[in-house]
């Protein structure tokens, strides 16, 4: 099998030149990050399969697999166990995926001392904060309960959590305490 040829549409996309000599896999990933960048595969939405890239750039699927590790690496796309490979948005590329609870929480903290989450304010589900992170279910859960025992959001059972009206004396005392 040979690479695409100049001009080449495939898969709504066109080739600029064939993807041919050492380290392929670096070519193929510099093609899918610019497919990102200009927006032919939106933040949100997942990337065409392995088998689907492998076909399109007439390269072996463990090529295509090494160069969506790259974009894994650099934080462009996650990997979303049975579905493929999810395009992140902007505001979430920059975090820290081996501590990412830590990243929500701090962001969520930060929305609180602002007031763009006001005392008594319903936090944004778990669902909600899933899908802006691109996050698990249990990683949220970790930086929810980082912010239950902080003492700034409580759990009421069947309606979410809410920030705790008296949120500001628990912060002032959580900090001074050693």
């Amino acid at each position: 099998m040979t690479g695409l040829e100049a001009g080449e549409s495939v898969g709504g996309g066109t080739a600029s030149r064939w993807l041919t000599g050492w380290r392929v896999y670096l070519q193929l990933a510099d093609r899918l990050r610019d497919r990102i960048t200009t927006g032919l595969y939106p933040a949100g939405t997942y990337l065409p399969s392995e088998a689907s890239l492998s076909e399109e750039f007439r390269v072996a699927r463990n090529t295509v697999r090494r160069a969506l590790a790259v974009l894994v690496e650099e934080n462009l796309v996650i990997t979303v166990r049975s579905k493929g490979r999810l395009v992140l948005r902007e505001e979430v590329r920059h975090l820290d995926r081996e501590y990412l609870y830590q990243a929500i929480a701090v962001e969520l903290r930060g929305q609180i001392i602002s007031g763009d989450l006001p005392p008594a304010g319903r936090v944004p589900s778990e669902r909600d904060l899933r899908h802006r992170y691109a996050a698990s279910r249990s990683t949220v859960r970790q930086a929810l309960g980082v912010l239950e025992s902080d003492g700034l959001i409580v759990a009421v059972h069947g309606k979410g959590r809410f920030v705790r009206p008296d949120w500001e004396g628990r912060l002032k005392t959580s900090k001074s305490d050693p």
